[in-house]
């Protein structure tokens, strides 16, 4: 009797923790010890990954805001810090080092989210330590597209040095985008192709996905 009240009182908190309009930076605060405290009603964080091109620095913006929930932008975080852009890292130290810094800060927003959006940068999955860390506490998102709606779509991204030498633009992304297809694949709880579709439609349709399946 005792354990079915205490689940009972925890389960009317967990709702009331929720509903109740707390301030943001208070239920920021509290969301790891939350998780901690109530493993069971998981603060799931709403994770994008993909290519370039499939739109997801705009998708999860559009969620932040909908969902009211705080977004983590992973290449922002590593340009923060590096303290230079990413350019600059790649011409001073390489795309290795590149991805270390990557590396560790996947460690810390996992470690930090809960019920966030958070926006990966393309090569996350090439390390499936950053895929095990940002499931513990979301659900991956595969945003896809055709590859002439990518190859229009970033065509005049100077942002992102070459990771193959010796290939034209074209030529890059086609390979790279075949190498990373499987591992997207692998990472991703649900996939949506957004080469017809606008940002807005894309939010819909995810949010419609989170909710039937319960994530929400």
């Amino acid at each position: 009797m005792k354990s079915m009240s205490f689940a009972c009182i925890r389960l009317r908190v967990i709702l009331i923790f929720k509903e109740s309009g707390l301030p943001a930076s208070f239920r920021r605060k509290s969301k790891s010890w939350w998780a901690d405290w109530a493993p069971g009603f998981r603060l799931m964080n709403i994770v994008l990954i993909g290519y370039r091109g499939t739109g997801k620095s705009v998708l999860s913006r559009l969620l932040a805001k909908q969902l009211k929930r705080e977004r983590y932008g992973l290449d922002e975080w590593i340009v923060q810090e590096a303290g230079k852009p990413v350019p600059e890292i790649v011409k001073l130290w390489g795309w290795g080092r590149f991805r270390e810094i990557e590396r560790e800060v996947v460690k810390k927003v996992s470690a930090r989210a809960r019920d966030s959006v958070i926006d990966c940068g393309g090569g996350i999955v090439l390390d499936m330590r950053n895929v095990a860390d940002l499931k513990r506490y979301g659900r991956i998102v595969l945003l896809t597209a055709e590859t002439e709606k990518i190859l229009r779509r970033i065509g005049h991204d100077t942002n992102r040095p070459p990771l193959k030498e010796g290939l034209s633009f074209e030529e890059e992304q086609r390979q790279i985008l075949a190498d990373r297809e499987p591992k997207y694949r692998a990472a991703a709880d649900c996939v949506f192709d957004t080469t017809d579709t606008t940002p807005q439609e894309t939010a819909k349709t995810v949010l419609g996905h989170f909710k039937k399946e319960g994530w929400l």
